[in-house]
Parts: C-alpha cells; structure tokens; sequence
C-alpha cells in the first residue's frame, strides 16, 4: 500500500488492484485498474464508487440487469467485430448473441500518480486487446482532480484517453445503433448510476431536456438524481471538450429503466482510425451537492 498526500487530499495506492482518493477523510472514489471479472464481461479498468463531497454515491457496482455495468468506464461496444463493452453483441436482424469477442482493456503501467495542493493526477499506460490475444489499442490515460470546491459543494475529474491504432489495420468504432438498433448507440465514456437515480431529470446546452436529449448533440449534459437514506440530491454534469471528435457530443442518455449517460461519440456514425493513427478524447465530468437549475450549470460551463 502507497500513499501520496498533501494533507487534506490523499491519494492510496494498493498495488495491481486500486487507487482511491480521498478529500478531508471523505472518499471521492475508488478507480480499479486491475479488475478481477469473467472475460463476458469484458474485463477493464473502472471507477466505483465515486462519492459527492457531502459523501453520497453516484455509481453502482454489477447491477443484476447489466452486470458488466461497472460506475464510470471507458468502454466500446462495437470496434472492428470486437465487443470491448462486455456482455452479448447486437446482431441486426438476430438481436443479442453472445459471442466469442468479447475483449479487455488491460492496465499496463502507471506513468504518474501525484498528488499535491488540493489536485491528484494519475497518468496510466494501457492496451486493448482483442478476443484472440492481439493487441489493437495502445492507449495513454490522464486521470485529474483539478478542482475541489467545499464551499460550492463540488469537485471535478479530467479525462484525457489518446488511443493509438497499432493493429495494423484501420480500426472502426460503431455501437448498436450503427449495426441498426434504433437509439442505442452507446459507447465510449459511460456511467451508470445508482438505482434511486430511476427517473431523475436530464437537462443538456441548448434547451435541451428529457427524453428528447437521446441521440441530440450538446456540448454538455447534466443528470439529477435523489438518494435512498439520505434523501439528498445530487447533479453531475458531462463536458464535452472542443477538438474531441464529433463534438459537440450525441448523447446516449436513459433515465428509465435505469440511469446511465455515455459521451457516445459513435452514436450513429462510425468513427474510423487509421493504422498508426491516434484518435484523442477529452472530458469532465462534475460532481455536485444539491440539484442545480440550469442557470447555476450554464455559468459553471461557461467558465
């Protein structure tokens, strides 16, 4: 067990299994890069729990429904034939098969792992691989907490994914939708929330809010959802970043028969990385006491 510390942020590392983050003795989440799962579930790094400031979680772990949903995971249902999402695989005009594709995203090395004035960073090297042992994806992740903000009741995690195409082949990134299942088109980036965030409230730039967000592009997105014991509220808000390829981002969104949100940036087109090429994401996501009106997340956004 390692620890990094700057007294009130403290980052604890337990070796080939998690590092977790900690703020003031509050857990703000737990990030297992060495998961122990059945290669159906296509086996990758996760974040679970993730906690409010106020010590609220915003994830769920295996739901019975969905078990390779996992909290906050980087993911791909459809890439070149293979399932890096977990589970079966939509097939048009058959539905879902389970398949021999399912393949995993495998921590190889941390690069970094800081922790100072109130920020934590974690640099990860990590490959993908397919069904078949071969490595298509070498990838590069930065993890940041850039802000902790007690007297707003918030606090903030940075994603930077470059994922390299080292298969030698072009490599297309799709989802069910692209395979023709109307409004599925999940992938990428994706969280699942806890069961009481059953019918919260989705609000996204633009006006935009409710059912109608599915498959609308936005710049940013915000789901609010109540909690069991504690009866709190909480609202994350899911930033898309210029430059990131198809921005502003077409949100997979569902507020029933669970809540889930994914920064589906292959909603319904394919998006194809050459040989040797590199394909950069950029995210945030923030994580909020209380149930924010849509002025306080615009001019939180705007800055």
């Amino acid at each position: 067990m390692q620890s990094y510390s700057d007294m009130k942020t403290r980052l604890v590392h337990a070796l080939h299994d998690a590092v977790e983050l900690r703020y003031a003795g509050q857990l703000l989440f737990r990030y297992v890069y060495e998961p122990d799962m059945p290669v159906m579930e296509s086996p990758k790094p996760y974040f679970h729990p993730i906690y409010t400031l106020a010590g609220n979680e915003v994830t769920i772990y295996r739901p019975h429904d969905h078990v390779w949903h996992k909290g906050l995971q980087m993911t791909c249902a459809h890439l070149s034939g293979q399932n890096f999402w977990g589970g079966p695989t939509y097939v048009n005009g058959q539905g879902y098969v389970q398949l021999d594709n399912n393949g995993r995203i495998r921590h190889e090395r941390w690069i970094e792992l800081r922790c100072e004035d109130e920020r934590a960073d974690l640099h990860e090297a990590l490959k993908w691989i397919s069904a078949a042992g071969e490595t298509w994806i070498k990838e590069k992740r930065r993890i940041s907490v850039s802000e902790i903000n007690p007297a707003d009741g918030y606090w903030t995690l940075d994603f930077e994914f470059r994922l390299e195409n080292v298969r030698g082949a072009p490599l297309v990134f799709g989802s069910p939708t692209t395979q023709g299942r109307p409004m599925a088109g999940y992938g990428g980036l994706f969280w699942r929330g806890p069961r009481s965030f059953l019918g919260g409230q989705a609000l996204a730039g633009g006006g935009l809010e409710g059912p109608e967000l599915m498959g609308r592009r936005a710049p940013w997105l915000a789901y609010i959802g109540a909690h069991d014991g504690s009866a709190d509220y909480s609202t994350l808000v899911f930033i898309d970043q210029p430059g990131n390829v198809s921005y502003p981002n077409k949100w997979f969104v569902r507020n029933d028969p669970f809540a889930a949100v994914s920064f589906a940036f292959s909603f319904d087109e394919e998006c194809i990385l050459a040989p040797d090429d590199e394909l950069v994401l950029n995210y945030r996501l923030m994580i909020a006491d209380g149930a924010w009106s849509r002025d306080r997340i615009e001019a939180y956004v705007s800055r």
